[in-house]
């Protein structure tokens, strides 16, 4: 007798247009992803699909809840094709796959079952940039645009030290750090603290201040 594929029960968040399988259950489609939390809590299904929009990067919010608090829902994150620092703070974030938004309905699919059944599912591109990115010479890194003090700075401020924490931590003088900080903000393009903050700790910084 043929083996039968188990249907999967799905939420998708922020997905246009979910494909349609006799494999799949779709008990929730919102436009929204920021919705997303509120299905996971309510039907507890086996995957998420979620769209990470960049730059509010809301998705990655969503997929480190979830994970965290859903263990049971594998995460499928959908990223735009070659955004080397959305994927990597979506897997960060909790991810158990991603593929670029573009991926046609029978990969699609296939990731679904595959985080379903456990897998941590990557789409060709992405596996093939993850080799490279493990393969360069240098480490990867999100905000690529800062210089190391800034990345550094902003690590530390994502893991919850005030400036002069952040001072003392790199024998700098608190106005220096104050500098370094406005030269992020100017480079990330935002001016609020909290919301720099927020992205910061979305990409996975923060976590060993």
């Amino acid at each position: 007798m043929p083996i039968r594929t188990p249907v999967v029960t799905v939420v998708f968040a922020g997905v246009p247009e979910p494909p349609m399988s006799p494999e799949l259950d779709v008990v929730a489609h919102s436009p929204d992803e920021r919705e997303a939390i509120s299905h996971a809590t309510a039907l507890r299904p086996d995957v998420l699909v979620l769209l990470v929009r960049p730059p509010s990067l809301d998705g990655l919010t969503v997929t480190r809840e979830v994970s965290s608090r859903f263990p049971g829902t594998a995460v499928l994150v959908l990223t735009p094709p070659g955004d080397n620092e959305t994927w990597v703070a979506a897997i960060r974030a909790g991810a158990r796959g991603v593929l670029a938004r573009t991926a046609g309905p029978e990969d699609l699919v296939r990731a679904i079952h595959g985080v379903a059944a456990g897998a941590v599912v990557f789409g060709e591109h992405a596996a093939n940039r993850l080799y490279g990115l493990l393969n360069a010479s240098r480490p990867i890194q999100v905000f690529p645009q800062l210089t190391a003090r800034e990345h550094e700075v902003l690590d530390l401020l994502a893991g919850g030290l005030g400036i002069p924490a952040v001072a003392r931590r790199l024998g700098l003088a608190p106005k220096t750090v104050r500098n370094v900080l406005s030269a992020v903000h100017a480079k990330v393009g935002t001016d609020d603290r909290e919301v720099l903050l927020t992205q910061a700790r979305n990409a996975g910084l923060g976590r060993y201040s």
